[in-house]
């Protein structure tokens, strides 16, 4: 088995056994939902309001709202679609939004002023793991790129900066993907190429339009590219870092010490659709019936269903079954909200230029993700496991390994940085 299944797939037996640090509580979630809304756990705001980028991974908070698992901890969720991931973070600081799907780096750069004014934000919990794409124009492909080594030297044969590529927040997950990702092949992601902005919605159309000739995004988008024949899949972001976390569960912090019972509930209600999508593959096809809606991502259903259920095709001829395919639930491991997933996102911004130098990692980490809230919310919904701790593991595409033990000298140990 190799090192990465090792460490980042926990066995149920190990989230039972950090599970048992709560005690009974898991014993009786039928009389502590009615205890929390008959008593003083009541949640304080019974409307919440949950903003959410039409993309696949919306999925848990759409369901939540759906299938009526809010109503079982006396809120109602009501899903607001928005335009960009600008337009999330504007909403969310303003209070317009109570709590969004929304990237995982994005908020920690608001914590830290580098995603607009600082704000002090919480992630609530993980919402899915993996289910990302680095698409190419089919231009590239006429021209013999496939992959990571041949685009390295397709690009190395033009002038810095004559070929421009797409992510959708600077701090956000998809940028980090991306700059990974070409690291990793040898190109510098500020040196060689040009990168813009594009709000996910609109990546397709400004591919076609030629705006740029690369793209990390999240699907349906990756998938729509293939099957309008503009470009292909040329790495999954799983493929930069198998079971990698994506988007969260996030809010302001001062939400959560207003409403804590509301937040909770408002866990216990996203964690508990994400396992249903992830029980059958029945439920991930009716998940993607109900997502396509032009509500949601407003897309043909077949555009969001293989590859939600792990069935790819990279539109070059390769298909496969995906091992570490988007997942919403798998045991409890994806939602846990891990203080080293957070600390990654900054290693991240400190090697890439956006942090000028290196901040408490831990110490920010523990003050975002809230895992005793997540805890209380997991005990709730009942049969939830547990990790038995707040790090994990794993080794990436260019083989280093992370695990949060030591932050600084892992941000400042990439030869191809902002600084060189």
């Amino acid at each position: 088995m190799s090192e990465t299944k090792n460490n980042t797939s926990f066995s149920r037996r190990q989230f039972l056994a950090g599970s048992a640090a709560l005690g009974g509580s898991f014993l009786l979630p039928g009389l502590m939902n009615s205890v929390w809304a008959a008593g003083s756990d009541a949640p304080e705001k019974t409307t919440i309001r949950v903003g959410f980028i039409p993309l696949t991974d919306c999925a848990s908070v759409v369901m939540a709202a759906e299938k009526g698992f809010d109503k079982k901890y006396g809120i109602s969720i009501v899903p607001s679609k928005e335009a960009s991931w600008a337009a999330v973070r504007d909403k969310l600081v303003s209070g317009e939004l109570d709590a969004a799907h929304i990237l995982y780096g994005q908020v920690y750069g608001l914590q830290l002023g580098l995603a607009g004014p600082q704000h002090d934000m919480a992630v609530l919990m993980t919402l899915n793991q993996n289910g990302q794409g680095i698409t190419l124009a089919n231009a590239l492909r006429d021209a013999g790129v496939t992959d990571g080594t041949s685009l390295k030297q397709f690009i190395a044969a033009s002038p810095a900066g004559t070929h421009t590529f797409a992510h959708t927040f600077p701090t956000g997950t998809h940028a980090m993907w991306l700059y990974y990702w070409l690291a990793a092949s040898g190109i510098h992601p500020f040196n060689d190429i040009r990168t813009v902005v594009v709000p996910p919605p609109q990546m397709v159309m400004n591919m076609k339009i030629g705006n740029m000739v690369g793209c990390c995004v999240g699907e349906p988008w990756n998938q729509r590219a293939i099957s309008e024949g503009i470009g292909f899949t040329a790495a999954t972001s799983q493929e930069v870092w198998p079971d990698h976390p994506e988007k969260v569960l996030g809010t302001r912090a001062a939400w959560v010490d207003e409403n804590p019972h509301s937040a909770r509930a408002l866990t216990a209600a996203v964690l508990e659709a994400g396992r249903w999508i992830d029980a059958s593959d029945d439920n991930r096809r009716e998940t993607a019936a109900v997502i396509a809606g032009r509500a949601y991502v407003n897309t043909k259903a077949e555009q969001i269903v293989d590859r939600i259920q792990g069935n790819y095709d990279n539109g070059l001829g390769k298909r496969w079954k995906d091992e570490h395919a988007m997942r919403f639930y798998r045991d409890g491991a994806v939602n846990y909200p891990y203080l080293s997933d957070g600390m990654w996102f900054l290693t991240q911004h400190r090697r890439w230029g956006l942090l000028d130098s290196d901040p408490d990692y831990l110490a920010i980490a523990k003050k975002i993700n809230r895992t005793e809230l997540y805890k209380q919310a997991a005990s709730s919904v009942g049969n939830v496991p547990l990790p038995g701790s707040d790090m994990r593991s794993s080794t990436l595409i260019d083989g280093i390994r992370w695990d949060g033990s030591d932050p600084v000298g892992y941000a400042n140990g990439f030869s191809v940085n902002k600084r060189g």
